[in-house]
């Protein structure tokens, strides 16, 4: 698997609201300059539904709430999905240019290292490629969505650790209905949040140039 080359600063932002990271998501991209360090971002979110921009009829643009749940549109790849406390949030704030690595190939290292982390929990986990996500026997487990500007990522993926996926049934996840959602401690009951997070870190450390990880 392709490694990056630069520098990386890894944050951990803990539970945060999702409209306040990706407007300073999308601020970062805006205001970087070519050298830049490259960031990723570990974070939380209180729950919301977010909107891709492949638009279909699950994702209408005029719905502010699902049974109470605020939902939002973002720049993001994809469609329709949810984000709660207890699943883990990868955000890849990446200039693709300076790392030397094309899209085709930062999506096949974010696939694969996904794959890796649930690995090393006794997930045998795979790549659907008709409809995109990551799964373990036939149930989604983990997210991609990914937006690309100036050569620039923003967005990553979303991982299910340990949460509450009845949300899920208010929509149909990635706009497909017959998509049924699992997540980490379903499959190995002795997962904790934390350890999944040291696991991902160490893998950064194995795969990036890491500058520094700071708990912001």
């Amino acid at each position: 698997m392709k490694k990056f080359s630069q520098a990386i600063i890894i944050k951990k932002l803990g539970i945060r609201n999702w409209k306040y990271v990706y407007e300073l998501m999308n601020k970062f991209t805006k205001e970087r300059k070519k050298n830049t360090l490259d960031e990723i971002w570990m974070v939380e979110h209180y729950p919301v539904f977010t909107l891709g921009q492949t638009k279909n009829f699950n994702n209408s643009l005029s719905i502010d709430y699902i049974n109470n749940i605020p939902v939002f549109p973002s720049n993001r790849g994809g469609k329709i999905t949810y984000h709660g406390p207890g699943q883990q949030l990868i955000y890849f704030l990446i200039n693709l240019r300076n790392q030397k690595i094309n899209f085709k190939e930062f999506l096949f290292f974010i696939q694969e290292f996904i794959i890796n982390i649930l690995k090393k929990f006794f997930i045998d986990a795979y790549i659907d490629y008709i409809h995109p996500g990551i799964y373990y026997n036939l149930k989604k487990i983990a997210s991609v969505g990914l937006r690309i500007e100036k050569g620039c990522s923003l967005h990553g993926f979303s991982l299910n650790v340990n949460m509450s996926l009845y949300p899920f049934k208010y929509i149909f996840p990635c706009g497909n209905k017959k998509i049924q959602m699992t997540q980490m401690i379903d499959i190995n009951k002795n997962i904790t949040f934390q350890q999944v997070q040291i696991e991902i870190i160490k893998q950064f450390h194995n795969m990036c140039n890491i500058y520094k990880v700071l708990s912001v």
